[in-house]
């Protein structure tokens, strides 16, 4: 465009690799830009491309040496022949966090135009970035980290020689995803004497020289149109209405001749005679029940169980009797999943799986394929790889799925575990699901479902739903779960959310017979499964007297003051309160009693699928330290709802669960959300809500339309949107801007200046930081590590594997704590800023230690300069609000939910008094909190957990244990922000 602005023309039609960081040559004819690509890490790692000024598809100059570490900052020499960028050469293939800028991160590199041979310009600890040519091609001004300081240099390109000038410019982000570039673009004057440049919220003049800085004065008027925030408001529906609708529906399969759905709901198996008959259990056990299957002639089931103290098994029952007792049918613990018959009823095949972080790893050493005979005799060994076994139709062959090597295939071996054959191969499809008859093949590729022509063929083709080598039809609208047949093999069947949908072949294909001349459209209403569970609620009343009340209405606080609950509701809040006669008095003198805390960013450890514990270890380590409500802004999608529901139905134990489900994708991988229209859009969110979800995690789309459709999405379907914040200053503010409900993970960049603050102070969108994981410098949760005895904590110890504790806690880096000052101290400066103009800041805690690190986060908004009753507000009510749940929760008010903890100190003297939690309340239950025995009116003891089974606990404390840098709630890798 001209220097006014006018006249812009578009250069690149890029709508996924996008453009950023774009310089001229020397010459005027070509833009040189860094360009973005991703994998399956969303925030990937850019090259540097050239393109004439005319357009065109553009050349290459560099290539990524992985699809993470990440190059930018393009810069043409004076003569055209190099381009100078920077580059990440920390070692490793992947982006790490917590990386050290004391040594070196980034190096600043040239590519020569004519051979393309690249080599090093600048190295050294401190890194080296944003480089700057002068006009004459002598210096090279760029910014290196010294300590806790971002100093700018010059280079002598001849010489070689360096010597900083300048050690006040803001920090550089070094240690963050940089994709916009790690420090702003500057400017060599034309002289060659002076930089122009920008540092803290103002533009600078240096003379190099002299090293005389002087400010240009600098000030815009600029007008912003922001769109109202997005948010779902429970006030409608209530946050915890008397029953509810299972929504959560798994392991769905209808009979062979086709009168009955049996599903997985809450942890136990149900059935409903189709089309309108009442869902009830199949049998009365305490045990979870999951993965059902019907014998070929529909009288018997097959299905998994599971007890935390005794493990699982399989068992068969009578599907025709009522509350019939099931027959076990292994003999050895394990891990059992995905049991079917043969189709000549005389075999069952199924899998055992290896254990996991929530249910423990014993008797999980022997996992692989095996199949027995239906009356549960002669268990065979048929090999180790592979899951999701089924028999093929004439009961000789068994079909099963793998992975390896970027692909998906579907194949069959032998029941002697040989003459395998590879039947499909596909990049985003890991479910196939064959007819009884293999005359046909259904499969899910990115949510949605699609029927093939099964192909004999061995040659392993490629399948996806842009097949062309044999037609393709799909039968889903937004998506489609539990997918199976129907017994004749003429009908496909599938679940979404509370709808049970069968779609007939014919009305997918106009070439079979019977066929209308006009298919059809697409179901998109099923027949409602109509699962009502009752809401789990106390009887009785608990009164708690003479105690300090720190409501959260406003700053009151009410000393010698008195709460009643009655069942989950509070029904008096004040000083003398009548106690009722007939309440359970917990004489609370010298205690605090505050509203139990919502942490808006919890990631819970649910981000798998199979089969769930009876008792989750997070929820229970985070009720004992206070936390009552949680959502997940990223899990899967099945597992996390049907956790919440059994939670909210009483089979298990745990704070409010409420989750984003799986995140709406925007890099790659086969639970990507590809948006490309508003349809798209409304298509991903209708499936979320359709399993019980509220809300949704836009996640590192790269187009801000592709950001805005889901917006507008969410508009129309009452729905909250809460953003991947990403690292990207520059994608935060236009978020703002169109009207995320938040802000998730800091803004990498502090402190704030004024133009930030307002914007976001004329909006409706809140900011969660999750310090815990700080952007852009050492994570908040190392400065504890360092200085606290995490391992030490009998309470945390008590409801969290030891192997995760010592783990993360007792080998760790030794970081000065100006560090942490000019690290996540910003930030939380930052924050306090933000609540000083009005925003809703919130915690959010990301699972790095369920529990205490909620505690850890309220603690560091505190270290910013929130008073302590700001920070405990940002603990409770701002989250409530944020939840679209304030109306009930988030504060001690008569009508309220109870949801409260009962502190031995007051926080208000020292906010790190909030750790020492005596009794949490949620939803009217008591808990002692050092053990989680259920008190009040009731008294029930929790289970053990694995680690106290078995041999786990002989003699030594300790336990099995698992890698801590890769688990999902605990680790660095957490694939939140993957």
């Amino acid at each position: 465009m001209k220097r006014d602005g006018s006249d812009a023309k578009q250069i690149t039609k890029e709508n996924f690799r996008l453009l950023n960081n774009a310089v001229w040559t020397p010459d005027g004819e070509y833009l040189i830009a860094r360009k973005h690509f991703t994998a399956s890490r969303s925030l990937g790692a850019g090259e540097m491309w050239m393109y004439h000024r005319s357009g065109g598809s553009g050349v290459q100059l560099t290539k990524r040496k992985n699809d993470q570490q990440d190059a930018g900052e393009p810069m043409a020499s004076p003569d055209g022949k190099y381009v100078y960028f920077s580059e990440d050469m920390s070692g490793g293939s992947t982006f790490e966090y917590n990386k050290d800028p004391n040594s070196q991160i980034y190096v600043i590199r040239r590519v020569d135009r004519n051979t393309g041979e690249i080599e090093n310009v600048v190295t050294g600890n401190g890194g080296s970035v944003r480089p700057i040519i002068s006009r004459d091609g002598k210096q090279l001004a760029f910014v290196r980290r010294v300590r806790t300081k971002s100093v700018l240099f010059i280079h002598d390109l001849k010489t070689g020689e360096q010597w900083p000038i300048y050690d006040q410019l803001s920090n550089d982000q070094q240690e963050a995803w940089a994709i916009f570039g790690v420090y702003p673009y500057f400017s060599w004057t034309p002289d060659n004497k002076s930089l122009v440049f920008w540092a803290n919220g103002k533009i600078n003049k240096i003379d190099v020289a002299s090293q005389k800085v002087s400010n240009i004065p600098f000030e815009a008027t600029a007008t912003h149109h922001i769109a109202e925030a997005v948010r779902h408001d429970f006030s409608k529906e209530g946050v915890s209405p008397d029953q509810f609708a299972a929504k959560a529906i798994r392991h769905a399969v209808t009979s062979p001749d086709g009168k009955l759905l049996v599903f997985n709901a809450a942890g136990h198996i149900y059935k409903k005679e189709l089309p309108n008959g009442k869902p009830e259990r199949i049998t009365n056990g305490k045990d979870f029940e999951f993965y059902p299957a019907f014998s070929p002639d529909g009288k018997t089931l097959v299905f998994s169980t599971w007890d935390d103290e005794n493990l699982g098994a399989l068992v068969k029952v009578d599907i025709r009797k009522k509350n019939a007792k099931p027959s076990k049918l292994t003999s050895e613990k394990g891990f059992y999943t995905n049991a079917s018959f043969s189709p000549n009823g005389k075999l069952i095949v199924y899998s055992k799986d290896g254990g996991n972080n929530h249910m423990g790893y014993a008797h999980g050493n022997e996992r692989g394929i095996y199949y027995m005979t239906a009356e549960g005799k002669n268990p065979t060994f048929v090999q180790k790889s592979g899951f999701n076994p089924l028999f093929n139709a004439s009961s000789d062959r068994i079909f099963f799925t793998a992975g390896g090597g970027g692909k998906y295939t579907f194949k069959s071996v032998a029941l002697n575990g040989k003459e395998e054959r590879t039947h499909y191969t596909s990049t985003y499809t890991d479910q196939f699901y064959p007819s009884p008859d293999n005359k046909w093949l259904a499969f899910v590729e990115l949510f949605n479902g699609y029927v093939v022509p099964f192909s004999a063929n061995g040659a392993g083709m490629d399948l996806s739903a842009e097949t062309k080598a044999v037609p393709v039809a799909r039968f889903t609208k937004d998506a489609g779960t539990s997918v199976h047949w129907s017994g004749d093999s003429k009908k496909v069947n599938w679940v979404l959310g509370d709808e049970y949908f069968s779609n007939d072949l014919k009305d997918r294909f106009a070439f079979l017979e019977g066929a209308p001349e006009k298919l059809p459209a697409i179901d998109t209403t099923g027949i409602k499964i109509g699962l009502e569970f009752k809401t789990d609620k106390p009887q009785g009343k608990v009164a708690f007297t003479n105690a300090r009340i720190i409501t959260m209405k406003g700053d009151e606080v009410i000393e010698g003051g008195t709460i009643v609950v009655d069942g989950n509701r509070i029904v008096s809040v004040g000083k003398g309160i009548a106690v009722p006669k007939d309440a359970k008095v917990i004489d609370a003198s010298g205690k605090t009693i505050m509203p139990g805390i919502v942490d808006v960013h919890a990631h819970l450890g649910t981000f798998r699928n199979g089969m769930s514990p009876k008792q989750q270890w997070s929820y229970l380590a985070n009720l004992a330290y206070g936390v009552t409500t949680t959502h997940d802004p990223s899990s899967t999608t099945e597992m996390v709802f049907s956790q919440s529901e059994a939670v909210k139905a009483g089979h298990m134990v745990g704070p409010r669960i409420y989750s984003t489900g799986t995140i709406l994708y925007g890099a790659d991988g086969n639970f990507k959300a590809v948006v490309n229209s508003l349809d798209d859009a409304r298509s991903h969110l209708k499936r979320i809500q359709a399993a019980g979800g509220f809300s949704v995690k836009s996640y590192n789309q790269p187009r801000r339309e592709q950001r805005q459709q889901i917006i507008q999405a969410a508009r129309e379907l009452d729905m909250t949107v809460v953003p991947e914040g990403g690292s990207t200053f520059f994608h935060n503010m236009s978020m703002i801007l169109d009207g995320h409900s938040g802000i998730e993970h800091n803004i990498p960049i502090a402190p704030l200046y004024k133009d930030v603050v307002e914007v976001w102070k004329a909006s409706n969108t809140g900011y969660t930081p999750t310090l815990i994981v700080n952007y852009g410098a050492t994570s908040g949760e190392y400065y504890w590590y360092q200085n606290t005895k995490v391992w030490e904590k009998e309470r945390l110890l008590k409801f969290t594997p030891r192997s995760v504790i010592d783990g993360r806690s007792r080998f760790v880096m030794q970081v000065p704590d100006e560090e942490y000052r000019n690290g996540y101290f910003k930030t939380s400066e930052a924050c306090k800023a933000l609540t000083d103009a009005g925003v809703k800041v919130n915690l959010g805690a990301h699972g790095q230690l369920q529990g205490l690190g909620a505690h850890w986060e309220l603690w560091m908004l505190q270290q910013g300069g929130m008073t302590n009753m700001e920070a405990l507000r940002a603990a409770t009510m701002n989250g409530a609000e944020y939840l679209g749940m304030g109306k009930e929760l988030g504060s001690l008010e008569t009508g309220k939910l109870a949801d409260l903890i009962v502190l031995d100190q007051n926080p208000l003297e020292n906010i790190q008094n909030s750790e020492h939690v005596r009794y949490t309340m949620v939803n009217g239950r008591l808990f002692d909190a050092a053990t989680l025995n259920e008190v009040g009116n009731y008294d029930r003891k929790p289970g053990k957990f694995w680690w106290e089974n078995n041999k786990y606990a002989a003699s030594f404390d300790w336990h099995e244990g698992t890698d801590t840098r890769t688990e999902g709630i605990a680790g660095e890798h957490c694939t939140c922000r993957h």
